[in-house]
């Protein structure tokens, strides 16, 4: 079996739209939530909703990186999918070296285009208007996948994973199992969203689990997630190709854990998220004290946060408490599909850095979750093994392991 590394990474977040930025606000802890502004599709509506803040990508105008053609054909999420995808490659140069037949695309979106979806929507049911012609492709969910692939020329396997909150993290898992058997030699993979509309926050407010403050994962105050939107991507390859041609090596992803609850659709359970995080240790080959940092899923809602703390408690035991922890959704929010990718994206910078991100915006952990979350500064550390966690609605749950190069 081939090791597989990452070798380039591009991201468009609420906290920067390049890799730099992202790196400096993560170890900032400068948060990119604040009062979203008006929603075109629905002029002048905000009211009903609780809560007044997400977290939006800023100073963003696809225009200024797509041809207008493309750019019109587009919805938001498809833009930060190709230009976060264009990062990546450009800084590994995959189609350099590699055969465009022999690169895969394999991609995480759980909404689609919601933006287009509900504009045209809005169109039809309010003026009986037409629809336009190119609403099917820009709202399709494996617009973005189809699109990074037309816009590298790569012809490999491509396609999207919808998991809801693990799209990303399943799609980074299944591009490393095909690198890793050689069915492929390299990949682009990551998640990309952009769900903000103002259909979307009206139904996850209906659910009574968006922070009407903001989000404050693993808080004893904390009273929800923050939605936000975004895109993370990674290019990886084999240790031995990336060596050969001298390429950036910025860790190996070394194991790959999933597993459904099949308890609840939104209620999530223990025992399977544990048994994710077992089988990455397991795929890994890896011994319970090697974790050295546990990048969580941490929504910040008390049902999440308890159920992750319980899963980690049931695979480590009394290794749980010592192991530094924390969730970055209190900086960049809850991308759904893309969550899990921007997450994998903090935890490779955090190894190659020798530095933990913090758990921002918390002044009192909840005791009850006997964790060792990290609060205040970012923490120096060299972790052996990093776990990245991802636990989405309908139970179903995906775990990244990495080490340091």
């Amino acid at each position: 079996m081939n090791r597989v590394v990452v070798t380039g990474l591009g991201c468009i977040t609420p906290i920067g739209n390049n890799v730099a930025d992202f790196r400096t606000a993560l170890f900032s802890g400068a948060t990119g939530i604040s009062s979203f502004p008006a929603f075109p599709e629905a002029p002048g509506k905000t009211q009903g909703l609780r809560f007044t803040q997400s977290a939006r990508v800023k100073d963003f105008d696809p225009r200024q990186h797509l041809d207008s053609g493309i750019a019109v054909a587009t919805d938001r999420t498809t833009h930060f999918a190709i230009i976060a995808a264009r990062q990546a490659a450009l800084e590994s140069q995959l189609s350099t070296h590699y055969a465009p037949e022999k690169i895969a695309i394999i991609v995480g979106c759980a909404c689609g285009g919601r933006q287009a979806e509900e504009t045209e929507t809005a169109k039809l049911y309010t003026r009986d208007a037409r629809v336009h012609p190119l609403t099917v492709v820009r709202t399709m969910a494996s617009a973005g996948a189809s699109n990074i692939s037309i816009d590298q020329k790569i012809t490999g396997p491509t396609l999207n994973i919808s998991t809801a909150c693990s799209s990303g993290t399943h799609a980074i898992g299944l591009a490393f199992q095909m690198v890793r058997s050689g069915m492929i030699d390299a990949a682009i993979t990551g998640g990309h969203e952009a769900p903000l509309t103002f259909g979307f926050l009206r139904a996850w407010d209906s659910m009574r689990v968006v922070s009407p403050t903001q989000c404050r994962p693993f808080s004893a105050d904390r009273d929800g997630m923050t939605l936000g939107e975004g895109a993370a991507m990674l290019t990886l390859e084999t240790l031995a190709s990336a060596r050969a041609r001298n390429a950036t090596i910025y860790a190996e992803i070394v194991g790959f854990g999933s597993s459904a609850d099949a308890s609840h659709i939104t209620q999530p359970h223990p025992e399977g998220a544990a048994s994710a995080i077992r089988s990455a240790l397991k795929d890994a080959n890896a011994n319970l004290d090697e974790v050295g940092f546990i990048s969580a899923h941490g929504t910040g809602t008390q049902a999440n946060d308890s159920t992750e703390a319980a899963a980690i408690h049931q695979v480590f035991g009394p290794l749980a408490p010592h192991i530094p922890l924390s969730s970055t959704k209190s900086l960049h929010g809850h991308s759904i599909g893309a969550s899990g990718a921007l997450e994998a994206l903090a935890t490779v910078l955090a190894l190659q850095e020798n530095l933990l991100p913090a758990n921002t915006g918390v002044t009192e952990i909840d005791p009850t979750l006997n964790l060792d979350i990290i609060l205040g500064s970012p923490r120096k550390a060299t972790p052996k093994l990093a776990l990245s966690n991802s636990l989405a609605f309908g139970g179903l749950n995906a775990v990244l392991a990495f080490r340091p190069i």
